[in-house]
């Protein structure tokens, strides 16, 4: 498990910033209960416990300037 500040990646964030928001919005529309809040424990607990963890025990490189 990490520990401490997550590596920034300029590619993944932009990514995340563009492509995400057409595909969540169709797989919304499509999927019942996709987005749903407590649906990550339901589907694959084991990935829902370590993503709790992680964001619990690393920062974002902006995080420190705040």
């Amino acid at each position: 498990m990490k520990y401490g500040m997550r590596t920034p990646s300029l590619k993944k964030s932009i990514s995340a910033r563009t492509t995400g928001r057409a595909k969540r919005a169709i797989k919304r529309a499509i999927i019942p209960g996709y987005g749903k809040k407590g649906m990550g424990w339901i589907r694959n607990p084991k990935r829902a416990a370590y993503n709790k963890i992680y964001h619990k025990t690393t920062f974002r490189f902006i995080d420190i300037f705040k």
